[in-house]
């Protein structure tokens, strides 16, 4: 799964990067998203007729959703499922985003302790995980879900699970959400070797509380065993 990350770059290098008009007002950098947080998101917007950087909450609610109150349990859509998922299907067809990010966090337990781990690219470049959104409610509020695929290579010794990582040039097609395109094509995880970019870091224990952020967070631990 992915259930804490970091997406640190302003809003003009996003919309630099994704080429899309930035309608976030100010959002803001994050070194510990967590769930039901705004996040950036870029998706394609009829209304201006291109691809825009906007805000969404965290935690998908299909607009048949009473309330947001199970926001949380859905920041996560698996991409095997996801095309066929009642909760998520309607999105995966035709409001398809991608979701900036630095690199995100999991966790192994050593005994009673855990230790925590950030994958991110050693280059310091940046991600786009896959992403559906939705909008709920009368003022309709921008919500969103990761999608995720099997970890592979070295991520798989942290977590059986990591968010799915579109290359750039997938991302025309992943945002396309025309209700066609082949949706095993869609959700194709990248090869070990196409991540082998991506890095396992391991970090202290400060990440692990959702009241704490600033670029700390990705500090080493003073010890830590990798494995």
């Amino acid at each position: 799964m992915c259930g804490r990350y970091a997406t640190t770059r302003s809003e003009a290098d996003l919309s630099d990067l994704f080429e899309a008009v930035d309608l976030t007002e100010g959002l803001g950098p994050s070194w510990n998203v967590a769930p039901t947080d705004p996040v950036p998101i870029v998706r394609v917007s009829q209304r201006h007729d291109a691809r825009v950087l906007d805000t969404a909450r965290w935690g998908l609610v299909p607009p048949w959703a009473p309330d947001t109150r199970g926001a949380a349990r859905m920041i996560n859509a698996r991409s095997e499922t996801v095309a066929t998922s009642p909760a998520f299907a309607p999105s995966f067809a035709r409001r398809r985003c991608l979701v900036p990010a630095d690199g995100w966090f999991e966790w192994i337990r050593d005994g009673k302790q855990k230790q925590a781990f950030y994958m991110t690219p050693a280059d310091g470049s940046g991600l786009a995980f896959a992403g559906i959104w939705s909008p709920w409610g009368p003022e309709s509020l921008l919500t969103c879900s990761v999608l995720t695929t099997a970890a592979v290579g070295g991520l798989a010794r942290v977590h059986d699970r990591m968010p799915l990582v579109l290359p750039p040039e997938r991302w025309a097609a992943w945002l396309a959400g025309d209700g066609d395109g082949d949706p095993a094509e869609l959700v194709r995880p990248m090869t070990e070797s196409e991540l082998a970019v991506i890095e396992v870091r391991p970090v202290g224990a400060a990440v692990g509380n959702v009241r704490n952020n600033g670029p700390h967070l990705l500090d080493p631990p003073v010890e830590a065993k990798l494995f």
